[in-house]
């Protein structure tokens, strides 16, 4: 069997892809770094060993466009009621979504219950070690695989959220943020900058990813406090303002989003099925609501019954 090829390495001398003139190497950023991490990391539940491989998958879940405050009192009922794959893989799916609460983006929790019953049924109920395995499993991506590879495992990954990605853009590429989508120079950068060693490389993983989430923020950085300063490319240029599309923030208010919400929060409330006449009531323009139940019914999060009733699915 051919042996698995290896991502490519920066050594010592050889200046990182996209770096400016080749001014930073990635052995320059990884001590400073994981020091720093060392020091300051948040004690979060799904970084403790008790946590396992399963306590970092469901983190990695819930934790995608969500903020930790949000996501600690709902990961630790969670894993209280579910402490194994096979715990999830039992229940209907609509209990899933049901204590997925205001997470938001509520498609998650099918996509976990989903890999929950494909790792009770292809793995024993536990989360597989092997990479290819874990991007097999149904509701994950390559980020997640990766993550939860590094993350629980140890393993040697390159692990590209948000965070990293900004880290990224502007310690090494010189600009104040990345490109909308994760694009194929920012992979090899990211290949690039993983250490050697298999151990430095996972903690390298989970400290640039804090240090994008704490220090290196989207707005109101926090220069003064960052290991890396005085080699951030982005820095020592002047801060240059960033020169793509504007970045808009999200809206939630009025728009479907926010009425599938509160269509799924009646629903969630409810341990029967539900009359079309109660959801009604929840938004009061009628084609919009319309719209947003059909989507619910679409992604499978809605089951429709006779007689104009509603409930989470049961299969």
């Amino acid at each position: 069997m051919t042996a698995p090829t290896k991502p490519p390495q920066a050594s010592p001398t050889e200046a990182l892809p996209g770096s400016p003139r080749g001014e930073i190497r990635g052995e320059h950023l990884h001590s400073p770094v994981i020091s720093w991490f060392d020091e300051h990391a948040r004690d979060l539940p799904w970084r403790r060993p008790e946590a396992g491989a399963w306590g970092v998958m469901v983190s990695e879940f819930m934790l995608q466009q969500t903020p930790v405050n949000r996501v600690l009192p709902v990961y630790e009922q969670w894993l209280a009621r579910w402490p194994r794959p096979a715990d999830l893989a039992k229940e209907a799916p609509g209990e899933a979504v049901r204590a997925w609460g205001r997470l938001g983006y509520p498609r998650r929790a099918l996509r976990l219950h989903g890999a929950a019953v494909a790792i009770t049924e292809r793995h024993g109920g536990d989360v597989p070690t092997d990479h290819a395995q874990l991007l097999a499993l149904p509701g994950i991506g390559e980020y997640t695989a990766a993550a939860v590879a590094s993350f629980a495992y140890g393993q040697r990954h390159a692990v590209l959220d948000t965070n990293v990605r900004r880290v990224f853009a502007r310690a090494v590429t010189g600009v104040q943020y990345p490109p909308n989508a994760t694009t194929a120079a920012e992979r090899r950068l990211a290949r690039a900058l993983l250490p050697d060693d298999e151990r430095i490389a996972a903690r390298w993983a989970a400290a640039s990813m804090e240090l994008g989430a704490l220090v290196c923020t989207a707005k109101n950085e926090g220069c003064h406090r960052c290991p890396i300063a005085a080699q951030c490319a982005w820095r020592l240029a002047g801060k240059p303002e960033h020169e793509g599309p504007p970045r808009r923030g999200q809206t939630y208010a009025g728009t479907d989003r926010q009425v599938r919400g509160k269509l799924l929060a009646v629903l969630r409330e409810a341990h029967a099925p539900v009359p079309q006449a109660l959801l009604d009531r929840v938004w009061h323009e009628p084609v919009q609501r319309a719209r947003a139940l059909d989507g619910l019914v679409s992604d499978g999060l809605v089951e429709p019954l006779p007689g104009g009733l509603y409930r989470l699915p049961l299969s």
